[in-house]
C-alpha cells in the first residue's frame, strides 16, 4: 500500500514538472512569436538612421572643420604681411577667405626656387650652420626636419618606396606591414649578416606616426609582398588598422595583366613571389 501511494505521488509530481516545462516552452513560444511594438522598430530605425548620418556627415564636416581653420589661421598670420594692394578686400566690400593661405603657399613656392641655385643652398646652409650653434635650438630643428623630409619623401610621386610587405615582427607570429626600399647594397650585403646575401631593405613604420620607424634588412624569403598599394598602406598604419582597404579590384587587374585565370585570392598568392621590382611595375 505505502509502495502504491508513493508511485501515485511521483506520477503526480512528474505530470506537474511536465505540465510546468509545457507551460514555459508554450510561453516562450509566444514571447519569440510576439511581434514587436510599432514604437520600438521605430525607434530602432531612426537609431540606425542617425548613425548611417554620423558616419556620411561626420567625417565631411570635421575635414572641412579643419580646412576652414587652417584657412583662417594663414589669414590671420600672413595677411598682415601682404601689400594692401594685393588685398581683394581693398576692392570689394566683403573680405575672401583664403587668401593668406594663397600668398602662403606662393611664398613657399618662391623660397624652394631660391634655394634650387648656388645662392639659395648657400643661404641654407649658412643658415642651418648658424642654428646648429644653437644647443636647444638645433635639436628641435632637427627633428622637425627630419620629419618633413620624410613625410615629403613618402607622398612624392618619385618615392623611394616600391611595395609594400609583411615581415615577422615583433615576436613570431605577429606580422608588421613594412615598405620595401629596395636590394640592400654596400657593405651591409658584402658582410652578409647571418649569412643571407639576398636582403632587402625595408622601412617599418612604428604605429600612428609613419614618418618614425626602424631600417631593417631582411633576407627576401622572410618578407611577404603585398598588391596593396603606398597609400592603402599608410591607411591602415595611421587609422590604427580600423581602415582595411579594398584589394579586390586591384587583385583582378593585375591578374589580368599577368593573364592568370585563377581566382584573386589564389592570384594574391602567385603575384606575391614576384620580386619588388616586378610588384613596382606589374607592366
Amino acid at each position: 500500500m505505502v509502495r502504491i501511494r508513493a508511485d501515485k505521488a511521483t506520477v503526480t509530481a512528474d505530470k506537474v514538472r511536465a505540465k510546468e516545462a509545457a507551460e514555459l516552452t508554450e510561453g516562450l513560444r509566444r514571447l519569440a512569436e510576439e511581434p514587436k511594438r510599432p514604437g520600438s522598430r521605430l525607434i530602432a530605425r531612426l537609431r540606425n538612421y542617425f548613425f548611417t548620418g554620423l558616419i556620411i556627415v561626420g567625417p565631411v564636416g570635421i575635414t572641412i572643420y579643419i580646412i576652414w581653420a587652417l584657412m583662417q589661421f594663414a589669414d590671420a598670420s600672413i595677411k598682415p604681411f601682404v601689400p594692401t594692394a594685393y588685398l581683394p578686400e581693398t576692392y570689394l566690400p566683403f573680405a575672401v577667405p583664403g587668401i593668406g593661405l594663397l600668398f602662403g603657399i606662393i611664398g613657399v613656392t618662391i623660397i624652394g626656387a631660391l634655394t634650387a641655385n648656388l645662392l639659395g643652398r648657400s643661404m641654407v646652409s649658412a643658415g642651418e650652420l648658424l642654428l646648429d650653434r644653437m644647443p636647444i635650438v638645433r635639436n628641435v630643428y632637427r627633428a622637425l626636419k627630419q620629419i618633413f623630409e620624410s613625410v615629403v619623401s613618402v607622398t612624392s610621386p618619385q618615392q623611394a618606396f616600391q611595395k609594400v610587405g609583411l615581415i615577422e615582427f615583433p615576436s613570431k607570429g605577429l606580422w608588421s606591414i613594412v615598405f620595401v626600399t629596395g636590394e640592400t647594397a654596400g657593405e651591409i650585403a658584402a658582410v652578409e649578416p647571418g649569412g643571407n646575401s639576398d636582403l632587402l631593405s625595408v622601412f617599418m613604420p612604428t604605429g600612428v606616426v609613419p614618418p618614425t620607424g626602424f631600417i631593417c634588412f631582411v633576407p627576401r624569403k622572410d618578407v611577404t609582398f603585398l598588391n596593396m598599394t603606398i597609400e592603402d598602406a599608410a591607411k591602415v598604419i595611421i587609422s590604427a588598422g580600423m581602415v582595411t582597404p579594398d584589394s579586390e579590384a586591384r587583385l583582378k587587374e593585375l591578374a589580368a595583366k599577368q593573364g592568370l585565370t585563377v581566382a584573386p585570392e589564389d592570384a594574391a598568392k602567385t603575384l606575391s613571389g614576384q620580386s619588388p621590382k616586378q610588384m613596382a611595375n606589374p607592366d
